[in-house]
């Protein structure tokens, strides 16, 4: 890469300069480190874009390294889903790693840290420890186990680790400074003991390593070059580099730790545990619940993997946290599918339209385009007859001039078929309209050349035949949250802003051609917007998704707020 390609972000200018300062291009190496606690959620696709992107562009290796040291809270389960995410999202990477994998590595270096004196047990309780940590403003005090003999605190670290003591008795810290300026250096963890069973080790092990402990030094046993971290590691990255000390070799490549600001996401939350929260207490039906702001969320609504990656490279990064519209994203998403998608024709809100100069019993397969974004244009076969399914707003008994629709007296097309009028309705006991009768011109096909087929109409509406059409669930999402910025309040609970109109579930009709529609196949039904296959759809019963409308309505819905 070079700074006259294209402009440089501040996270490649520093890979830019460390390259001119000597670095040799074929030891760049990058990661992406998750903790396989939860699903990943847009603010990882984010960072994945970032770590993998940087892979492409200087063609170096990624490694995928599962921080794995909590195993109260980590689950195969997670490992499996984070897995497929970056593989759904078109990312490779070079090597899978585990912080476990270097367990051993990271004991045998907390051993010669007691005896160099780096380190030691603590047995004080937890509110002791938080007592003598002192203030930002204020030094804290020593432990009274602070100066144990290096001999007593290999034996307590060894029995620490053989299980023979229960969970909070004692723990590792780093011995630093207990008046440094920055909290995090006052004598860290670097051990405490957990007797859980790890998903990868099992129950060989009765201690595990703090985060701080095992980030810097397994970044280097992989020989990472830049660790991208999110802004809120900045203060940790003084104890990244001590730590570093301790191990480092200077004949191989010392990671750089650098931090960039997190994305904010608008009307949703990117916390684990808020996420969690919503799945547990069933506001959601799941991880991958469509209205949920995780990437299996979002691959089950609809939104194409390439949409996201446009999306993070359109709001690139940056050194300030701020908050991005979610409209923005929704964007990429219809540039992507207006690419890509067949337009297909579906009734959500069906009323009853009888053509009655059309022969009974008659039916036509008339040619319909797929997409007129397409290269090399294909085509398919809609069923046309006697009775059809319109949209119930597309018709209006009496309308004013601004309305293009059908009306009685009105001329319009249907599309691929014929040019229709509005000749009268039949309404029910309590005056709703049950059925639109019309007339058709018989010389008015789409495509057939005629003088007829070319005579301009107002407006142009789908459809779908009756005796075709094929009953599906269709599941209408809004934004799960009213708010702007939900967990924006410390005060409020983020949970009172949840929409409770965020999913509706309404029986449409899909032309025939959606009869075979597999999981994740993705429409543009026309005039309604983009929708795709729900995981639940079957044969006997086609599930879909709405992904997003055909424009941005939420902005109009704002601005009268």
């Amino acid at each position: 890469m070079s700074t006259e390609e294209k402009s440089l972000n501040f996270l490649e200018q520093i890979i830019e300069e460390d390259l001119k300062n000597g670095l040799s291009k074929d030891k760049l190496r990058f990661r992406f480190p998750p903790e396989p606690n939860g699903y990943l959620h847009v603010g990882h696709a984010s960072a994945i874009c970032l770590n993998f992107g940087l892979g492409i562009d200087y063609q170096s290796p990624v490694n995928l390294r599962f921080d794995d040291t909590n195993p109260a809270k980590e689950e195969q389960e997670y490992v499996d889903a984070i897995k497929k995410d970056i593989e759904w999202l078109g990312y490779q990477w070079d090597t899978e790693c585990y912080a476990s994998d270097y367990f051993q590595q990271l004991y045998d270096w907390a051993v010669e840290f007691i005896k160099k004196g780096k380190a030691y047990v603590d047995s004080q309780s937890s509110s002791a420890m938080a007592e003598q940590k002192g203030t930002p403003t204020q030094a804290g005090t020593d432990s009274p186990y602070r100066n144990r003999s290096v001999e007593e605190n290999l034996d307590l670290l060894e029995r620490m680790k053989n299980g023979e003591f229960p969970n909070g008795t004692h723990i590792l810290r780093a011995k630093i400074d207990m008046s440094h300026n920055n909290m995090l250096m006052r004598d860290p963890i670097m051990y405490r003991i957990l007797h859980s069973h790890h998903h990868r080790t099992g129950n060989q092990w009765c201690i595990y390593p703090m985060y701080d402990w095992a980030h810097g030094e397994s970044d280097y046993l992989e020989q990472i070059s830049h660790s991208f971290c999110t802004l809120e590691f900045l203060p940790h990255r003084e104890l990244y580099d001590w730590f570093l000390d301790q191990v480092y070799d200077s004949t191989k490549v010392r990671p750089k730790q650098r931090e960039f600001a997190r994305r904010n996401l608008s009307h949703t939350v990117v916390s684990k545990r808020k996420l969690l929260q919503l799945v547990e207490e069933k506001h959601v039906t799941g991880w991958d619940d469509p209205r949920m702001s995780t990437i299996s969320g979002m691959r089950r609504r609809g939104y194409p993997p390439m949409a996201i990656r446009n999306f993070a490279k359109t709001i690139g990064i940056a050194k300030r946290t701020n908050l991005i519209d979610v409209s923005l994203l929704e964007f990429c998403v219809r540039e992507e599918l207006n690419k890509t998608t067949h337009r297909v024709m579906a009734v959500l809100n069906p009323v009853k339209l009888v053509i009655t100069n059309y022969p009974e019993g008659q039916e036509e397969w008339l040619e319909a385009e797929n997409n007129p974004e397409e290269a090399v244009m294909t085509y398919r076969k809609v069923p046309f007859s006697k009775e059809l399914y319109i949209e119930r707003e597309d018709f209006q008994e009496e309308a004013n001039k601004k309305f293009f629709r059908l009306t009685l007296g009105t001329e319009v097309r249907l599309k691929n078929a014929y040019i229709i009028k509005g000749e009268s309705v039949v309404k029910d006991t309590e005056g709703n309209i049950t059925e639109i009768h019309c007339t058709y011109d018989t010389d008015s096909r789409s495509g057939s050349g005629t003088e007829a087929s070319q005579r301009k109409v107002k407006g142009t509406i789908h459809w779908v035949s009756i005796t075709h059409a094929i009953e599906a669930e269709v599941r209408i999402y809004d934004r799960l949250f009213s708010h702007e910025s939900p967990d924006g309040n410390k005060e409020i609970d983020f949970k009172e802003f949840i929409n409770p109109n965020s999913l509706e579930v309404i029986t449409g009709y899909v032309e025939p051609s959606l009869q075979t529609a597999k999981n994740l196949d993705q429409f543009q039904f026309q005039r309604l917007g983009y929708f795709c296959v729900d995981k639940e759809s079957k044969a006997e019963k086609l599930v879909f998704n709405k992904t997003v409308g055909l424009r941005d309505t939420w902005a109009k819905v704002e601005s009268k707020e």
